[in-house]
């Protein structure tokens, strides 16, 4: 009875192996077609020129087509080209306030868990007052105050989206002192900063990484929102929000794919982003690999 409890153990296990070194390639394949993805986007962006997106009355309102596959706008301007435009830019962006946001995350989170009662509590309290205000509302009055856009989408991003890095990270650093290896540490005498940077850095650098790569779709979203009520990118400037916004004054005219392809598109980036950090969260958290 006892050999067979074996074997079956050993079947089992050898099944969840090859079922999580697939996922594995999977999760790495993937990655690879988004870094890609955004890549070609970002290059193309980059390489259409004003003399692209120029203006042609002949070519006006046209329904998308093999010769523009997005339309055109009521200048006769193509909206794929728009589109990838506003969409680059929309990007780069997304990274930058991703990235001070996180960075803001990750130093909040630490300090937090190791910075002493009063801080701790501090921290919390600044995180739940600024999760208790409504998101909109606070992103709007930040633009507003910093000059609207890029720079005051930025800063508005990073000052809303960085709590649930940091309550993430907070826990994971107060389970981290708990362990023996910690405490071995501060036997030795040891700062804080020494285990937090030997010890602890290394270990919350994959919930780091997953809380980023799920907060860039909500900042792409955030930014087109903002952008779309007028608080964000000016008009004279490429952006989703912006092709949006004034997509509105043309729906009633049966001009549908005017809002229709670049929401979709944008739509699409942000639904690749939320899988793609669904996949490496689960990649990393051994529960989830097992389910």
């Amino acid at each position: 009875m006892d050999i067979k409890t074996h074997v079956y153990s050993d079947k089992a296990n050898s099944s969840f192996g090859k079922r999580f070194f697939n996922m594995r390639q999977q999760t790495m394949l993937y990655i690879a077609l988004c870094v890609l993805l955004l890549s070609i986007i970002l290059i193309a962006g980059n390489l259409i020129t004003e003399e692209a997106l120029r203006v042609s009355f002949t070519e006006k309102n046209l329904q998308p087509s093999l010769s523009h596959i997005y339309g055109t706008d009521w200048f006769g301007r193509d909206m794929f080209l728009r589109t990838v435009k506003g969409l680059s830019l929309s990007i780069i962006i997304g990274v930058a306030a991703t990235v001070a946001s996180g960075m803001f995350a990750l130093i909040l989170g630490i300090a937090a868990a190791i910075g002493g009662k009063k801080l701790d509590a501090f921290i919390n309290w600044l995180i739940d007052v600024v999760m208790g205000m409504p998101h909109l509302i606070f992103l709007i009055l930040i633009s507003f105050v910093f000059g609207k856009g890029p720079q005051g989408i930025i800063i508005g991003i990073v000052l809303t989206h960085w709590t649930y890095i940091a309550r993430v990270i907070r826990a994971e650093v107060l389970q981290l002192k708990s362990s023996q290896y910690v405490r071995a540490s501060k036997s030795f005498g040891k700062s804080n900063w020494y285990i937090a940077r030997h010890h602890i850095l290394p270990h919350v650098l994959p919930q780091f990484l997953v809380g980023l790569i799920l907060m860039f779709p909500h900042a792409i979203l955030h930014e087109a929102s903002l952008t779309f009520l007028g608080f964000g990118l000016s008009p004279h400037q490429p952006g989703i929000g912006v092709i949006l916004s004034e997509s509105l004054n043309y729906l009633s005219t049966g001009q549908w794919w005017i809002a229709l392809m670049p929401g979709l598109s944008l739509l699409v980036i942000v639904i690749l982003f939320d899988l793609l950090g669904e996949k490496v969260e689960a990649l990393i958290n051994p529960y989830k690999a097992h389910e």
